[in-house]
């Protein structure tokens, strides 16, 4: 079973930076995609960034320059550095990991989900 817990959240002022981390916990597992979400009150769900196992990224065009995506696979950890934050930016932020097991099989995991609040 794979866990994942995220961290960084908080509340900035417009124009400031959070990093979200998300960490991956348990055995046996690669992880191949690593994407961060978000989810705004009364919006869908929306993919904000990835990046594959290669380290090829991608971003919302909403987000492109100012968010940055990274991952270090020793620690099975993905990073999402924001920068630049707008109110527009607001939600809550969650992690998903595609995974792939000892026995191949392919698994999607969430993390529990981080409050980003860019506020005055």
């Amino acid at each position: 079973q794979v866990q994942l817990v995220e961290s960084g959240g908080g509340l900035v002022q417009p124009g400031g930076n959070l990093r979200l981390s998300c960490a991956a916990s348990g055995s046996s597992f690669k992880i191949s995609n690593m994407d961060w979400y978000r989810q705004a009150p009364g919006k869908q769900r929306e993919l904000v960034a990835g990046i594959l196992s290669v380290g090829s990224t991608f971003y919302a065009d909403s987000v492109k320059g100012r968010f940055t995506i990274s991952r270090d696979n020793a620690k099975n950890t993905a990073y999402l550095q924001m920068n630049s934050l707008k109110p527009e930016d607001t939600a809550v932020y969650l992690c998903r990991f595609r995974v792939v097991g000892i026995d191949q099989r392919i698994n999607i995991y969430w993390g529990q989900g981080t409050q980003v609040t860019v506020s005055s």
